[in-house]
């Protein structure tokens, strides 16, 4: 899933910017499962309110994109240092009202932390620090572009996340993965089967039901076919049953116009989506994102979703999805 052009602005001018501060609120023993947690474009200007758009949008939790690497070390989108807590005051706002949030590293643009780091425990110790600056208790990592199909990176991921959930039990990991209706590429497969046999405790395979490339047709059922082919990929990967491998299965569609173009996604196939999320007890389900689902507009894609709707219209079909 892209960055903002904005984004590429702020790496561009990445020592200069200042970063805010603060503590994040603790996390709770238990690490409850989230249903729905659509995907927040954090390098968007101006900034998200996170806490204003779950007011706005009826949302409780949220997915944060995109940690990247500066150097072998975590970063905003090259702009922020985790380190320093940027947006733990939102982000504790968010946990006070019930919600949570996932902090997802990779994303289409910069370049994710297991490529830029030398090593599974340098790799790890990037991944920590955001764990602890945050209090985290979900992470997702959006494998896309080149870093998909590298193996040495792909690899050395799998043994940093399960260094991570060693040194961090009930941490909740999710590989956000590119899809075809036909399911995920034998590339993605590899890095489910490459995080299963590092011994990672993977929660959930998040697919990006989007930017197939196609042409025009019923991106509900496109969307739908696609989680359905991805539960039978995984099925005997993890050797679950059909209920608790749905339970790991989450899709995540880009509204309205897609980067294809012709390809779009519209308020009935997200009714569409929710509906088929309900009948199967899907594990989540998300979408990219909720800043152009709010800014309801037309113009580039970044921004504006490209077809007629009102402000947070998607945010308040897919809330009905709660588990």
């Amino acid at each position: 899933m892209a960055f903002s052009a904005f984004r590429r602005v702020l790496a561009l001018t990445a020592a200069t910017l200042a970063a805010a501060t603060g503590a994040a609120a603790p996390a709770t023993a238990e690490v409850a499962t989230i249903p729905l947690a659509p995907y927040v474009d954090m390098g968007a200007w101006p900034t998200p309110s996170l806490s204003g758009m779950a007011r706005s949008g009826n949302l409780k939790s949220f997915t944060l994109g995109f940690v990247t690497s500066y150097g072998c070390k975590a970063s905003w989108f090259a702009a922020y240092d985790p380190r320093t807590g940027w947006q733990s005051d939102e982000i504790a706002k968010i946990r006070a009202g019930g919600g949570d949030v996932k902090v997802s590293f990779g994303g289409a643009s910069g370049i994710e932390l297991a490529q830029a780091c030398g090593s599974a425990a340098a790799t790890a110790a990037e991944y920590e620090a955001v764990i602890k600056t945050y209090q985290l208790k979900y992470i997702d990592l959006d494998i896309e572009g080149a870093a998909v199909a590298d193996p040495a990176s792909v690899e050395r991921r799998s043994q940093a996340l399960a260094i991570v959930q060693k040194n961090n039990p009930g941490v909740k990991i999710s590989l956000t993965l590119p899809v075809l209706p036909s399911g995920l590429t034998a590339d993605g497969l590899n890095v489910v089967r490459s995080a299963k046999n590092a011994g990672v405790d993977v929660d959930l395979v998040n697919v990006m039901a989007m930017d197939y490339y196609q042409g025009p047709a019923d991106q509900g059922a496109k969307a739908i076919e696609a989680a359905k082919s991805t539960h039978a990929q995984i099925k005997p990967i993890f050797g679950l049953s059909d209920a608790a491998t749905w339970q790991k299965v989450g899709v995540t569609p880009m509204i309205g116009v897609n980067d294809s173009r012709n390809e779009i996604f519209y308020q009935k196939d997200a009714s569409a989506l929710v509906a088929f999320a309900k009948s199967v007890h899907l594990g989540m389900l998300s979408y990219w994102e909720v800043g152009r689902d709010a800014n309801a507009c037309n113009g580039p894609l970044y921004r504006c979703t490209n077809i007629s709707q009102s402000p947070y219209e998607f945010a308040k079909i897919f809330a009905a999805y709660t588990g």
